[in-house]
């Protein structure tokens, strides 16, 4: 841990999270490490963390080294050892927390996507804008940012090693609804999720895809489908609702398949509700360049676990990735001759890649939760200095623009439909300093 002149540690930063299981785990993870990796200006305190079931948080606060535990989120907003409040839950409650968290002086790390509507985003936005008048600091979970290989593509576009760009294709496929026996969760009610695959994993593409490239996306052609339209309630709940869920850890405690670990046949009531989400979603684009891009975004590819695979094709090169091969980064240069080019791997574990100067020696790969111990880092040191971190709720509003208009052209058919965007169209993705240093988005070393 980095020292004063005077020998003290640095300052705390208390952290309160709203939520506790799968994102939940994966944050607090990130805040437990974040500190005792990379040397920070403050020093994260895991303060408190909230969920209305009371057993439930105060075992989740015990597992994750949370100090304390509520069961109300305007408590722990409201506690003076809480200057930063992580919001982890369902996106229906992203906006009440988050809006309330900045009016009352708090930082904010909101999990991605922003919200579930665009309105609701908008908001969050304007929210932000003003808290940052005020000196606070807001960013969005896009964790993925936060992988050393994704950090280093985005550096050699930057440095424009594949020229003009033409193409962008990104997927990612899962297979945990595959079953329809399956039951029905949060994330299959549009009033708590949104939107299906398209928020929970097509967001990510979009923004990968906004964040390499540098550019925004400004139209899109789309389906969408689902393929299991009814699906069997938990214990006691009724059509409509999730009440069984808190009988398990609470909705507000949940994310993904959490609290549903070792349900099996007989844990699910005979009566079914309906799925009112995608199931996947297939949609093209066009990039403010004019380069083109496609995404797919699935959870019934059998098979494929957390598969999210990208390549950027442009003039002077190319590049390829894969989640499930995260420490490795594939690269063509087609300026060499033909008879000695191809693509190459990279091994992205150098200390001089973006991130792995705190980490082990080379060779020594990394995995998915160390994407949220950088993402800590980097909105602990965007605290500090005051310089505003990436991604902003502006870019998580810009994504949630280009969701909405891939549901738009769903619903007419596939039609072109254009993003949305302000009078004042929003400034590219800026190149963040840990792309070109190794330190954090936006945020000097």
């Amino acid at each position: 841990m980095e020292q004063t002149e005077s020998g003290a540690a640095p300052p705390t930063l208390g952290v309160g999270m709203v939520g506790y299981a799968f994102m939940g785990a994966a944050h607090s993870q990130g805040w437990r490490t974040a500190g005792r990796v990379f040397d920070l200006p403050l020093r994260p305190v895991l303060a408190a963390v909230a969920g209305r079931d009371a057993t439930a948080v105060r075992a989740a606060a015990h597992r994750h080294g949370w100090a304390a535990a509520e069961t109300d989120w305007r408590a722990l907003i409201a506690r003076d050892d809480v200057q930063l409040v992580d919001v982890c839950t369902p996106g229906d409650s992203h906006a009440a927390i988050a809006v309330a968290a900045l009016e009352a002086g708090k930082h904010v790390l909101c999990e991605k996507p922003l919200a579930n509507s665009v309105a609701e985003a908008e908001t969050m936005a304007a929210a932000a804008e003003a808290a940052a008048a005020r000196g606070q600091i807001s960013m969005v979970g896009f964790n993925y940012r936060r992988v050393p290989a994704l950090a280093y593509a985005r550096r050699l576009v930057t440095d424009g090693r594949l020229g003009t760009l033409r193409h962008v294709r990104v997927s990612y496929l899962q297979d945990w609804l595959v079953d329809p026996a399956f039951p029905l969760t949060w994330r299959l009610e549009r009033e708590h999720a949104g939107s299906g695959a398209l928020g929970d994993l097509g967001a990510h593409a979009v923004d990968l895809a906004q964040y390499l490239t540098g550019e925004l996306l400004v139209g899109v052609s789309a389906l969408t489908e689902t393929f299991v339209r009814e699906r069997p309630l938990l214990p006691g709940a009724a059509p409509g609702g999730l009440s069984g869920l808190s009988g398990l850890s609470g909705r507000d405690g949940l994310d993904g398949l959490d609290g549903l670990d070792g349900l099996d046949g007989g844990a699910v009531s005979e009566a079914y509700g309906q799925v009112t989400v995608d199931d996947a979603a297939l949609f093209t684009g066009r990039l403010a360049s004019g380069a083109l891009a496609s995404f797919e975004a699935t959870r019934m590819a059998a098979g494929r676990k957390n598969a999210l695979r990208l390549e950027i094709n442009g003039e002077r090169g190319s590049l390829a990735f894969d989640l499930e091969r995260l420490n490795e980064l594939s690269f063509h240069d087609h300026t060499e001759p033909a008879v000695s080019a191809g693509f190459r791997r990279i091994l992205v574990t150098e200390p001089d890649h973006p991130y792995l100067e705190g980490w082990w020696p080379p060779g020594h790969g990394l995995g998915y939760e160390h994407t949220f111990a950088h993402q800590a880092r980097d909105l602990v040191h965007a605290v500090a200095s005051g310089v505003a971190p990436a991604p902003s709720f502006a870019d998580g509003l810009q994504v949630q623009r280009v969701l909405a208009a891939v549901e738009d052209s769903a619903r007419n058919n596939a039609v072109y439909t254009r993003v949305h965007v302000p009078v004042v169209v929003p400034a590219p993705v800026p190149v963040p300093d840990s792309v070109r240093d190794s330190a954090s988005d936006s945020v000097p070393r």
